[in-house]
């Protein structure tokens, strides 16, 4: 039987040390050392609070002075005894009808029918006359309503009651009614009184001031 030469083999571990170059070497990666870690640094894996942020100084105000009072406005007080006055010249025979155009333009620049009041010292208006033609009780129960624009004798301006306007016709009469009629009407009317008549009857009965 012919003999087989066998190369023996060496088993690994009775082998010298094993010389790698160093081209070849692979150098294991080096484990990181965890170094300290900061309060803001949150711990890995869970999230951690924010670090929280000094509130901001608060600044407080100083406190505001007390607003002085402020005094109240007067009121202006009305003097209902010195109302407007508006002369209208005219003839005794005219007066009523410059009477009776006044009451239009007042009525047309919105004033209530209610606030007018007419007198005449003369001859009565045409409106007075009818009316009363249905008795004294009828026609004061006009002018107590104060719903529309009342006609009057100046002899009876005592029985007249206050209204804005007052009108008064000087259409005749004597002289001594004229002088008296004129400083009631006066008081009657709280905001403006016109006179319709000659400039010179009216001043004397009014006074020189007028």
């Amino acid at each position: 039987m012919p003999l087989i030469s066998e190369e023996p083999q060496i088993p690994e571990s009775a082998q010298g040390p094993r010389v790698t170059s160093a081209a070849g070497r692979t150098a294991p990666t080096p484990r990181p050392v965890p170094g300290p870690r900061s309060a803001a640094t949150p711990r890995p894996g869970r999230p951690g609070p924010a670090r929280p942020v000094p509130p901001a100084q608060r600044v407080h105000p100083a406190p505001a002075a007390p607003a002085a009072p402020v005094p109240p406005r007067p009121q202006p007080t009305e003097n209902r005894s010195a109302p407007q006055l508006q002369l209208i010249p005219a003839p005794a025979g005219g007066a009523l009808d410059a009477a009776d155009e006044a009451v239009d333009l007042l009525l047309d620049s919105g004033r209530a029918p209610g606030d007018i009041l007419v007198l005449t010292t003369g001859e009565p208006h045409p409106w007075t006359a009818h009316e009363l033609s249905f008795g004294e009780a009828a026609y004061w129960a006009q002018h107590e309503a104060a719903d529309d624009v009342f006609f009057a004798q100046a002899s009876a301006v005592d029985r007249a009651a206050s209204r804005p306007v007052v009108v008064v016709a000087v259409n005749g009469g004597a002289d001594e009614a004229v002088a008296r009629a004129l400083p009631v009407a006066r008081r009657r009317a709280s905001t403006l009184l016109i006179v319709c008549g000659d400039p010179q009857t009216i001043n004397s009965a009014l006074g020189a001031g007028v």
